[in-house]
């Protein structure tokens, strides 16, 4: 779609009136209203007004662009007005401003829409585009520049991955429709010109575009983030990362990109094992199956970490200890589990099953996901109805997205609010309800059954493939399927197999830290003060800590961390240990069921196992 399909000359104004910020807010917004492409024109104008508080759209360069995205929209529009005079608008630069272009996007906006605003975005950035819409003389000038630029575009050279001095970044605005777009562009212009290999990630209003790859973030030098929104930072752990406002993208792009060849910036460190690692997205496409599901367990693993140590908390007063019944009733033991059990449990499953149908379909998804995913809870379904409602709620909207996009332009505003929520909910439901949750039911019973009636060896043999499976990909999607039948297994009243998870993630980067401390002449110095870091995040159950030393010397490290990882397993399961909190590390170890003295010592052995096999099989090193 061009721009012209959005400027047209009814919303053109050559000379406004205005003389102050508010007042040329107004005008702008006459205009939209005049032209009829507004359903409200109150209520837009204080959607606009709220994002100005947000931030100011006076993005400099004598150029203001405020917007809003709101169902009071009826249809997609851009309104221009000129000042010659120029206005105060509160611009970055803090010059007054001269061009004004209002952006009015619907609250179902499709993508063609928000790439030509985005277009519009990235061509205000040029000097000469400017100078000629000050210069035009009639509202078709105006729209001949826009026609005139667009033909002589040409298409984004694409970076190699491994060019050397790669600077990467990532742009995202609260509404992903403006300042995005015109911090990438003058990132990429700047980059340009300083001859630095560049590429930019945008995060606008459609979604992902340009999305960095796995290839690109490992051999980049550095990251600029520019954002005042969250972004998706895991995959950047380990790489120097600049985390600026996004204006400072528009504002301060040879400052951003000189900072970042010097590399002068801290190295992003990852805050929690949960993270999906950047080792598992090699080759994947980020809208694949792990990522959804991914999406999901890590949204979903605060409530299951906080209520899981309530509830274990709340087993220290007595195992039933918050039944008023029993002899050894406690209020606060009641309390904490009624907390952790009833509310931060509850809420597990249906916030499982909608980030992973919002993965799937954007917004949209949620609504539906976190009903089905309430219903598996409900109806019995546990976990595994969980997993199938997130994933049946994205793929329905998705569907309903399609068979909606033939309706009229002018229903673009209800789809989000109404068409969208009320028929993901309904058919979303209706198969729950009627064939899903009766066979998920029957499945877990029988599951449960069969774990309860599981001898000694067959829980050892368990223990073995969860605690090996923890180590052979350190964070992969070995790694994280072990995990997520850990937290599912808890689900279902089985604390034993995630007790054998946790156990086996502990021990590869607590393995390795032994490793470089017993037997130093097999590291180099900077292994040796990285096995430091390691005893931490073995700790604390972070099991990528050990990545580094795999990917250097994959053949010593992965079978040695494997092995060690499935005999701690099955240890635990030898030990009869449970583990009701899904992951905290040595914290945790006072709160297992069973002796936390056996479940330690268990960790302890494997860590052992992996030290003495990578240390017999690593070779002296000669610095």
């Amino acid at each position: 779609m061009k721009i012209t399909e959005l400027l047209t000359s009814a919303t053109i104004k050559l000379d406004v009136q205005s003389k102050t910020k508010s007042e040329i807010i107004h005008e702008l917004v006459t205009v939209l209203d005049d032209a009829q492409k507004l359903y409200n024109k109150e209520e837009y104008e204080k959607a606009v007004l709220a994002r100005e508080e947000q931030s100011t759209t006076g993005v400099g360069e004598g150029i203001a662009i405020p917007h809003a995205k709101t169902a009071a929209v009826k249809t997609p529009a851009i309104a221009f007005g000129r000042s010659k005079a120029g206005i105060d608008y509160e611009s970055f630069d803090g010059q007054d401003s001269h061009l004004f272009f209002m952006i009015a996007a619907s609250e179902g906006a499709n993508n063609t829409h928000l790439e030509a605003l985005s277009k519009l975005s990235t061509l205000l950035m040029r000097n000469e585009i400017r100078e000629q819409l000050l210069a035009a003389e009639t509202a078709e000038d105006i729209l001949q520049v826009f026609n005139n630029s667009e033909e002589e575009e040409a298409e984004e050279t694409a970076v190699s991955g491994n060019e050397k001095g790669l600077v990467l970044a990532v742009t995202a605005c609260p509404t992903g429709i403006a300042h995005t777009y015109m911090a990438a562009d003058s990132l990429k212009e700047k980059a340009k010109e300083l001859g630095i290999p560049f590429k930019v990630e945008t995060n606008g209003s459609g979604g992902a575009k340009n999305i960095l790859t796995f290839e690109e973030i490992e051999s980049a030098a550095a990251i600029i983030v520019a954002a005042d929104k969250q972004v998706e930072m895991e995959r950047f752990n380990g790489k120097h990362v600049i985390e600026v406002p996004v204006a400072d993208g528009i504002r301060r792009p040879k400052e951003l990109l000189e900072q970042a060849v010097r590399q002068d910036a801290p190295i992003y460190r990852s805050t929690g094992g949960s993270k999906e690692s950047e080792s598992s997205q090699k080759g994947k496409s980020r809208n694949g199956f792990y990522k959804h599901l991914m999406n999901g367990v890590s949204n979903m693993l605060p409530f299951v970490v906080g209520g899981g140590i309530l509830i274990a908390i709340s087993f220290m007063f007595g195992i039933h200890s918050a039944d008023p019944h029993d002899p050894s009733y406690n209020r606060f033991a009641e309390a904490l589990n009624t907390i952790g059990g009833g509310n931060a449990f509850g809420l597990m499953i249906p916030v499982l099953a909608g980030f992973i149908a919002m993965s799937i379909a954007d917004r949209p998804g949620l609504a539906p996901g976190m009903v089905g995913g309430f219903m598996a809870a409900q109806g019995g379904a546990g976990f595994l109805g969980g997993l199938i409602a997130g994933f049946l709620a994205g793929y329905v909207v998705v569907l309903l997205k399609k068979v909606f996009s033939k309706l009229p332009q002018s229903l673009e505003g209800i789809k989000p609010v109404l068409l969208y929520p009320l028929f993901g909910i309904l058919i979303t439901g209706l198969i729950m309800f009627f064939v899903i949750n009766k066979p998920c039911s029957i499945f877990n019973q029988y599951l449960s059954h069969v774990l309860n009636n599981l001898g000694t060896g067959n829980l050892m043999l368990l223990g073995i493939i969860l605690g090996g499976m923890m180590a052979i990909d350190m964070g992969g999607p070995l790694n994280k399927a072990a995990f997520t039948f850990g937290i599912a297994m808890i689900d279902a009243g089985q604390y034993a197999p995630h007790a054998a998870v946790m156990a086996g993630g502990m021990v590869p980067p607590l393995g390795i830290a032994l490793a470089t401390t017993i037997f130093r002449n097999k590291f180099t110095k900077s292994e040796k003060d990285a096995g430091i870091t390691c005893y931490i995040m073995g700790a604390t159950f972070i099991t990528e800590g050990a990545i580094p030393f795999a990917a250097a010397d994959p053949v010593r490290v992965i079978p040695s961390a494997v092995v060690g990882s499935a005999v701690a397993g099955a240890l635990t399961m030898f030990f009869h240990i449970g583990l009701r909190a899904p992951h905290g590390g040595i914290f945790v170890i006072p709160l297992v069921d069973g002796n936390p003295l056996l479940y330690a010592l268990s960790v302890i052995i494997g860590a052992f196992i992996t030290a003495i096999l990578v240390g017999l099989l690593k070779k002296k090193v000669v610095e």
